[in-house]
Protein backbone atom coordinates (compact mmCIF):
# COMPACT_ATOMS: atom_id res chain seq x y z
CA UNK A 1 0.00 0.00 0.00
CA UNK A 2 0.90 3.07 -0.68
CA UNK A 3 1.88 6.03 1.99
CA UNK A 4 3.13 9.43 1.83
CA UNK A 5 6.04 10.81 3.30
CA UNK A 6 6.86 10.79 7.11
CA UNK A 7 3.74 8.24 7.63
CA UNK A 8 5.01 8.27 11.15
CA UNK A 9 4.28 12.17 11.71
CA UNK A 10 1.01 11.74 9.44
CA UNK A 11 -0.29 9.35 11.28
CA UNK A 12 -0.14 11.56 14.72
CA UNK A 13 -1.53 14.49 13.27
CA UNK A 14 -5.06 15.03 14.17
CA UNK A 15 -5.90 16.46 10.53
CA UNK A 16 -7.65 14.40 8.32
CA UNK A 17 -5.68 12.87 5.83
CA UNK A 18 -6.10 9.90 3.33
CA UNK A 19 -4.11 9.08 -0.20
CA UNK A 20 -6.57 8.25 -3.07
CA UNK A 21 -5.91 6.71 -6.91
CA UNK A 22 -7.30 7.87 -9.87
CA UNK A 23 -10.91 5.82 -8.96
CA UNK A 24 -11.10 7.14 -5.42
CA UNK A 25 -10.20 3.88 -3.85
CA UNK A 26 -8.38 4.67 -0.66
CA UNK A 27 -4.58 3.65 -0.41
CA UNK A 28 -3.69 5.21 3.38
CA UNK A 29 -5.25 7.04 5.60
CA UNK A 30 -4.27 8.41 8.75
CA UNK A 31 -6.70 7.56 12.47
CA UNK A 32 -7.48 11.25 12.40
CA UNK A 33 -9.09 10.74 8.70
CA UNK A 34 -10.79 7.38 10.04
CA UNK A 35 -12.05 9.21 12.60
CA UNK A 36 -13.86 11.99 10.56
CA UNK A 37 -15.24 8.98 8.47
CA UNK A 38 -16.51 6.85 11.18
CA UNK A 39 -14.68 4.12 9.74
CA UNK A 40 -11.63 1.93 10.90
CA UNK A 41 -8.62 2.87 9.15
CA UNK A 42 -7.82 -0.83 7.77
CA UNK A 43 -10.86 -1.48 6.52
CA UNK A 44 -11.01 1.64 4.36
CA UNK A 45 -8.21 0.53 2.98
CA UNK A 46 -9.31 -0.64 -0.96
CA UNK A 47 -12.45 0.71 -0.52
CA UNK A 48 -13.90 4.39 -2.57
CA UNK A 49 -13.81 7.06 -0.70
CA UNK A 50 -16.87 8.32 -2.30
CA UNK A 51 -18.90 4.84 -0.02
CA UNK A 52 -17.88 7.28 2.91
CA UNK A 53 -18.10 10.77 2.32
CA UNK A 54 -21.30 11.81 -0.56
CA UNK A 55 -19.49 14.81 -2.23
CA UNK A 56 -19.77 14.80 -6.20
CA UNK A 57 -17.13 17.35 -7.04
CA UNK A 58 -14.87 15.72 -5.34
CA UNK A 59 -14.05 12.70 -7.83
CA UNK A 60 -13.66 15.59 -10.62
CA UNK A 61 -11.37 17.67 -8.58
CA UNK A 62 -9.24 14.54 -7.61
CA UNK A 63 -8.83 13.83 -11.58
CA UNK A 64 -7.74 17.64 -12.07
CA UNK A 65 -5.52 17.78 -9.34
CA UNK A 66 -3.78 14.65 -11.07
CA UNK A 67 -4.07 16.35 -14.63
CA UNK A 68 -2.61 19.70 -13.86
CA UNK A 69 -0.15 18.42 -10.72
CA UNK A 70 -1.50 21.26 -8.66
CA UNK A 71 -3.38 22.06 -5.50
CA UNK A 72 -7.09 22.06 -5.32
CA UNK A 73 -9.30 23.53 -2.48
CA UNK A 74 -13.25 22.87 -1.92
CA UNK A 75 -14.27 25.74 0.90
CA UNK A 76 -17.13 25.30 2.89
CA UNK A 77 -18.33 21.95 1.33
CA UNK A 78 -21.08 20.53 2.48
CA UNK A 79 -20.66 16.11 2.82
CA UNK A 80 -22.58 13.88 3.91
CA UNK A 81 -21.10 11.35 5.77
CA UNK A 82 -21.76 7.72 7.37
CA UNK A 83 -25.00 7.17 8.78
CA UNK A 84 -26.02 10.35 6.80
CA UNK A 85 -24.69 12.60 8.93
CA UNK A 86 -23.85 16.17 7.18
CA UNK A 87 -20.68 18.10 7.95
CA UNK A 88 -19.44 21.48 6.38
CA UNK A 89 -15.49 20.96 5.98
CA UNK A 90 -12.50 22.37 3.55
CA UNK A 91 -10.96 20.17 1.65
CA UNK A 92 -7.69 19.95 0.19
CA UNK A 93 -6.17 17.90 -2.75
CA UNK A 94 -2.87 17.93 -3.47
CA UNK A 95 -1.09 15.27 -6.15
CA UNK A 96 1.64 12.80 -5.24
CA UNK A 97 3.76 10.59 -7.02
CA UNK A 98 2.34 7.25 -8.81
CA UNK A 99 -0.52 9.04 -10.03
CA UNK A 100 -2.45 9.41 -6.80
CA UNK A 101 -3.55 12.24 -5.16
CA UNK A 102 -3.59 12.93 -0.90
CA UNK A 103 -6.69 14.39 0.44
CA UNK A 104 -6.33 17.12 3.19
CA UNK A 105 -10.26 17.53 5.61
CA UNK A 106 -10.52 20.70 7.77
CA UNK A 107 -13.85 19.77 9.39
CA UNK A 108 -15.73 23.54 10.14
CA UNK A 109 -18.18 24.24 12.76
CA UNK A 110 -21.64 23.99 11.53
CA UNK A 111 -24.06 26.46 11.46
CA UNK A 112 -25.26 27.13 15.57
CA UNK A 113 -28.91 28.85 15.59
CA UNK A 114 -27.41 31.16 18.85
CA UNK A 115 -24.33 31.09 19.01
CA UNK A 116 -22.26 32.13 22.30
CA UNK A 117 -19.49 35.07 22.00
CA UNK A 118 -16.72 32.10 22.79
CA UNK A 119 -17.96 30.03 19.91
CA UNK A 120 -16.50 31.87 16.89
CA UNK A 121 -13.34 32.19 19.11
CA UNK A 122 -13.32 28.34 19.97
CA UNK A 123 -13.57 27.71 15.88
CA UNK A 124 -9.65 29.36 15.15
CA UNK A 125 -8.45 27.96 18.54
CA UNK A 126 -9.21 24.22 17.60
CA UNK A 127 -6.70 24.73 14.20
CA UNK A 128 -4.03 26.56 16.91
CA UNK A 129 -4.00 23.65 19.59
CA UNK A 130 -4.76 20.19 17.94
CA UNK A 131 -1.05 19.47 15.66
CA UNK A 132 1.03 21.07 18.83
CA UNK A 133 -1.10 18.58 20.80
CA UNK A 134 -0.18 15.95 18.51
CA UNK A 135 3.71 16.48 18.47
CA UNK A 136 3.73 16.70 22.20
CA UNK A 137 2.20 13.65 22.23
CA UNK A 138 4.34 11.98 19.98
CA UNK A 139 7.56 13.20 21.67
CA UNK A 140 5.95 11.74 24.76
CA UNK A 141 5.84 8.40 23.23
CA UNK A 142 9.84 8.76 22.32
CA UNK A 143 10.52 9.14 25.71
CA UNK A 144 8.64 6.52 27.06
CA UNK A 145 9.93 3.97 25.43
CA UNK A 146 13.46 5.69 25.58
CA UNK A 147 13.90 6.02 29.76
CA UNK A 148 14.28 3.12 31.91
CA UNK A 149 13.34 5.23 35.29
CA UNK A 150 9.97 3.80 36.56
CA UNK A 151 8.94 7.76 37.60
CA UNK A 152 9.71 8.92 34.25
CA UNK A 153 7.50 6.58 31.77
CA UNK A 154 4.81 7.41 34.38
CA UNK A 155 5.29 11.27 34.18
CA UNK A 156 5.67 10.82 30.20
CA UNK A 157 2.28 8.51 30.39
CA UNK A 158 0.52 11.33 31.52
CA UNK A 159 1.64 13.90 29.03
CA UNK A 160 0.15 11.08 26.43
CA UNK A 161 -3.34 10.87 28.67
CA UNK A 162 -3.62 14.56 28.96
CA UNK A 163 -2.74 15.31 25.49
CA UNK A 164 -5.38 12.90 24.29
CA UNK A 165 -8.18 14.22 26.58
CA UNK A 166 -7.22 17.56 25.53
CA UNK A 167 -7.69 16.69 21.76
CA UNK A 168 -10.77 14.60 22.99
CA UNK A 169 -11.93 17.59 24.09
CA UNK A 170 -11.06 20.16 21.51
CA UNK A 171 -12.85 17.77 18.37
CA UNK A 172 -16.15 17.16 21.05
CA UNK A 173 -16.25 21.25 21.81
CA UNK A 174 -15.64 22.26 18.38
CA UNK A 175 -17.58 19.87 15.79
CA UNK A 176 -21.24 20.64 14.79
CA UNK A 177 -23.25 19.81 17.79
CA UNK A 178 -20.67 19.99 20.39
CA UNK A 179 -22.64 17.48 22.26
CA UNK A 180 -21.31 16.09 25.26
CA UNK A 181 -20.71 12.61 26.77
CA UNK A 182 -22.81 12.32 29.48
CA UNK A 183 -22.40 9.33 31.97
CA UNK A 184 -21.94 8.91 35.73
CA UNK A 185 -19.20 11.07 37.61
CA UNK A 186 -17.74 10.32 40.96
CA UNK A 187 -16.87 13.27 41.65
CA UNK A 188 -13.91 12.94 44.50
CA UNK A 189 -12.39 10.54 41.48
CA UNK A 190 -12.24 13.54 39.04
CA UNK A 191 -10.61 15.50 42.09
CA UNK A 192 -7.91 12.93 43.01
CA UNK A 193 -6.80 13.16 38.94
CA UNK A 194 -6.93 17.02 39.52
CA UNK A 195 -4.71 16.70 41.93
CA UNK A 196 -2.13 14.38 39.99
CA UNK A 197 -2.38 16.81 37.14
CA UNK A 198 -1.83 20.58 39.64
CA UNK A 199 0.80 18.54 41.61
CA UNK A 200 2.88 17.46 38.65
CA UNK A 201 3.80 20.95 37.45
CA UNK A 202 6.47 22.90 38.44
CA UNK A 203 5.88 25.10 41.95
CA UNK A 204 2.55 23.13 42.80
CA UNK A 205 0.62 23.99 45.56
CA UNK A 206 -0.14 22.20 48.44
CA UNK A 207 -3.18 20.42 48.43
CA UNK A 208 -5.92 19.31 51.08
CA UNK A 209 -9.10 18.02 51.04
CA UNK A 210 -12.88 18.88 52.19
CA UNK A 211 -14.90 16.39 51.52
CA UNK A 212 -19.02 15.08 51.85
CA UNK A 213 -18.31 11.99 51.96
CA UNK A 214 -22.01 11.28 51.42
CA UNK A 215 -21.78 12.24 48.09
CA UNK A 216 -23.72 10.20 45.16
CA UNK A 217 -22.46 10.14 41.89
CA UNK A 218 -23.10 13.08 39.67
CA UNK A 219 -23.82 13.21 35.48
CA UNK A 220 -21.73 14.51 33.09
CA UNK A 221 -19.08 14.68 30.76
CA UNK A 222 -16.21 14.12 33.13
CA UNK A 223 -12.97 15.30 30.76
CA UNK A 224 -14.94 18.63 30.19
CA UNK A 225 -15.53 19.11 33.93
CA UNK A 226 -11.76 18.23 34.80
CA UNK A 227 -10.91 21.27 32.60
CA UNK A 228 -13.10 23.35 34.54
CA UNK A 229 -11.43 22.15 37.68
CA UNK A 230 -7.94 22.31 35.78
CA UNK A 231 -9.04 26.00 34.54
CA UNK A 232 -9.76 27.25 38.19
CA UNK A 233 -6.46 25.49 40.46
CA UNK A 234 -4.15 26.49 37.53
CA UNK A 235 -5.48 30.17 37.75
CA UNK A 236 -5.07 29.91 41.52
CA UNK A 237 -1.59 29.04 40.98
CA UNK A 238 -0.65 31.70 38.85
CA UNK A 239 -2.43 34.72 40.89
CA UNK A 240 0.60 33.32 43.62
CA UNK A 241 -1.21 30.69 45.48
CA UNK A 242 0.48 28.14 47.64
CA UNK A 243 -2.53 26.11 49.18
CA UNK A 244 -5.36 24.89 47.41
CA UNK A 245 -8.64 23.47 49.14
CA UNK A 246 -10.74 21.02 46.93
CA UNK A 247 -14.14 21.36 49.28
CA UNK A 248 -17.48 19.42 48.18
CA UNK A 249 -20.84 19.73 49.56
CA UNK A 250 -24.91 19.71 48.90
CA UNK A 251 -26.89 22.76 48.72
CA UNK A 252 -30.49 23.33 48.54
CA UNK A 253 -32.96 25.68 46.65
CA UNK A 254 -30.20 26.52 44.37
CA UNK A 255 -30.99 29.13 41.50
CA UNK A 256 -29.34 27.92 38.47
CA UNK A 257 -31.06 30.39 35.46
CA UNK A 258 -33.85 30.54 35.13
CA UNK A 259 -34.93 27.25 37.18
CA UNK A 260 -34.58 25.98 40.62
CA UNK A 261 -32.52 22.79 41.87
CA UNK A 262 -33.96 21.21 44.90
CA UNK A 263 -29.87 20.33 45.42
CA UNK A 264 -27.28 20.69 43.32
CA UNK A 265 -23.45 19.66 43.79
CA UNK A 266 -20.63 22.51 45.20
CA UNK A 267 -17.29 21.78 44.23
CA UNK A 268 -15.36 24.61 45.68
CA UNK A 269 -12.05 25.76 44.46
CA UNK A 270 -10.38 27.65 47.29
CA UNK A 271 -6.80 29.30 47.52
CA UNK A 272 -4.70 31.70 49.11
CA UNK A 273 -3.57 33.68 46.08
CA UNK A 274 -4.06 37.27 45.60
CA UNK A 275 -7.48 37.65 44.32
CA UNK A 276 -9.49 38.79 41.59
CA UNK A 277 -8.54 42.36 40.62
CA UNK A 278 -11.63 44.92 41.56
CA UNK A 279 -11.38 46.03 37.52
CA UNK A 280 -11.94 42.19 36.47
CA UNK A 281 -15.07 40.87 38.59
CA UNK A 282 -17.99 42.37 36.33
CA UNK A 283 -16.50 40.44 33.26
CA UNK A 284 -14.55 38.07 34.64
CA UNK A 285 -16.11 35.42 32.60
CA UNK A 286 -16.17 36.87 29.43
CA UNK A 287 -14.17 35.86 26.28
CA UNK A 288 -10.58 37.40 25.84
CA UNK A 289 -10.71 38.81 29.36
CA UNK A 290 -7.54 38.08 31.26
CA UNK A 291 -5.48 39.65 34.48
CA UNK A 292 -2.22 38.80 32.63
CA UNK A 293 -0.42 40.09 29.81
CA UNK A 294 -0.08 36.66 28.34
CA UNK A 295 -3.26 35.61 29.48
CA UNK A 296 -5.74 34.04 26.57
CA UNK A 297 -8.84 35.18 28.38
CA UNK A 298 -10.21 32.12 27.26
CA UNK A 299 -10.58 29.65 30.44
CA UNK A 300 -13.31 31.10 32.53
CA UNK A 301 -15.40 31.94 29.92
CA UNK A 302 -14.71 28.05 28.35
CA UNK A 303 -15.12 27.25 31.95
CA UNK A 304 -18.81 28.71 32.23
CA UNK A 305 -19.60 27.43 29.11
CA UNK A 306 -19.18 23.87 30.31
CA UNK A 307 -20.83 24.33 33.60
CA UNK A 308 -23.79 25.77 31.98
CA UNK A 309 -23.66 23.03 29.42
CA UNK A 310 -24.36 20.69 32.18
CA UNK A 311 -27.37 22.69 33.47
CA UNK A 312 -24.86 24.22 36.56
CA UNK A 313 -23.40 27.36 36.93
CA UNK A 314 -19.92 28.77 37.93
CA UNK A 315 -19.59 31.82 40.39
CA UNK A 316 -16.85 32.94 42.75
CA UNK A 317 -16.10 35.21 45.44
CA UNK A 318 -12.91 36.96 45.99
CA UNK A 319 -10.68 38.81 48.15
CA UNK A 320 -6.74 38.54 48.67
CA UNK A 321 -5.97 35.98 50.39
CA UNK A 322 -8.77 33.58 50.45
CA UNK A 323 -11.04 33.18 46.62
CA UNK A 324 -13.48 30.52 46.52
CA UNK A 325 -14.71 29.37 42.86
CA UNK A 326 -17.77 27.03 42.50
CA UNK A 327 -18.99 24.66 40.23
CA UNK A 328 -22.66 24.09 40.77
CA UNK A 329 -24.19 21.04 38.74
CA UNK A 330 -27.55 19.82 39.41
CA UNK A 331 -27.94 16.79 41.43
CA UNK A 332 -31.59 16.48 39.39
CA UNK A 333 -33.36 18.02 36.95
CA UNK A 334 -34.32 21.51 37.55
CA UNK A 335 -37.76 22.81 37.67
CA UNK A 336 -39.53 26.01 37.24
Amino acid sequence: MHAPPATEIATLISTGLAVVDPSLAVRWLNPAMGEWLGVGTRSALGQRLDAFVREPALAQLAERAMAERQVLQLRGAHVVLARGRPVTADIALQPLAEGTVLIEVHPLIGDIAEPTPLSATLRGFAHEVKNPLAGLRGAAQLLQRRVAEADLKNLASLVIAEADRLSALADRLLRHGGVARVAPVNIHELLERLEVLVTSEPSSPRIRHDYDPSLPDSSGDSDRLLQVLLNLARNAVEAGATTLIFRTRVEHGVRLGEPHARSALRIDVIDDGRGVPDALRDNLFQPLVSGRPEGTGLGLALSREIAREHGGELRFASEPGDTVFSLFLPMEKPHG
